[in-house]
């Protein structure tokens, strides 16, 4: 069995304040956007974990797929063991969540593979103990995210008449570290209520709090968001704490972007 995980953009992120169980209180919106891996199971004789395409570092223990998979075994323990066949094509730590939603879909694949009747409610509690992304990968609609990302509320947003292009500049920016360099403010305009404004208006108000702090720290990722404006975006942003950005173009209209041989550059229509 098969699914396709796709990726998320964040549109709008702002930190809210720092919580006392160490995390942070955010709002953000996520939109899904169709640049897929290829997630298979095959039921087999012992848990196995093979990858292609973009290389993934890392133990596979530490795959979310795998993950994943144990936290279903713990409260099915008959659950048979399979190998999994992950292809991927989502840039890593680029904040397009790929990883989460690979987890995700493999939570959704062995629910429908092994008929566990998983109702929607326990997909999502199993989702979050995997990552605060996860969730959202479960309802993959475009939602308001509040809490550590966790709490969503489906929006209708529709930008199906733009067209994206995805940047990944391969540059690392540990989560961590972009939380460290925030500081949280609950003021200012909700991005629930710029989100339902005209496209046109999210340049001026439209924020994404890690940018700021970011660009002090990775100057060259600056020129990014300033070159997709100059070809013509209607929005440009960092997308989650980075290093990925996203500019939404009028439809079919994308320009010819070149970034250098160290960029991954992923027109989406």
């Amino acid at each position: 069995m098969v699914l396709f995980p796709n990726c998320k953009i964040n549109l709008g992120l702002r930190i809210l304040r720092r919580r006392e169980d160490g995390y942070h209180d955010l709002e953000t919106v996520f939109y899904p956007l169709p640049l897929k891996d290829a997630l298979e199971i095959i039921r087999s004789e012992r848990l196995l974990f093979t990858s292609t395409g973009i290389p993934i570092p890392g133990d596979p223990s530490g795959n979310l797929c795998w993950k994943a998979f144990h936290l279903l075994k713990r409260d099915f323990p008959d659950l048979p063991t399979v190998d999994i066949r992950l292809h991927k094509r989502i840039p890593i730590g680029a904040g397009l969540g790929g990883g989460s939603a690979d987890g995700a879909q493999m939570l959704l694949l062995l629910d429908k593979r092994f008929n566990l009747q998983l109702s929607k409610e326990k997909l999502l509690d199993y989702a979050a103990q995997l990552g605060s992304d996860c969730p959202f990968f479960i309802l993959n609609t475009p939602c308001l995210g509040e809490g550590r990302g966790e709490r969503l509320e489906p929006i209708g947003l529709d930008l199906s008449g733009y067209s994206f292009v995805v940047v990944d500049p391969a540059v690392h920016i540990s989560t961590a570290q972009a939380f460290s360099l925030c500081v949280p403010d609950a003021g200012g305009k909700r991005i629930k209520e710029v989100i339902g404004q005209p496209i046109g208006t999210w340049a001026r108000e439209l924020v994404n709090d890690f940018e700021e702090p970011v660009f002090r720290q990775y100057p060259v990722l600056r020129s990014i968001k300033d070159q997709l404006y100059a070809a013509g975006a209607l929005y440009a942003s960092l997308t989650g704490s980075g290093s990925g950005f996203f500019g939404i173009f009028e439809k079919d209209q994308l320009p010819s972007l070149n970034f250098g041989p160290d960029y991954t550059v992923i027109p989406l229509t």
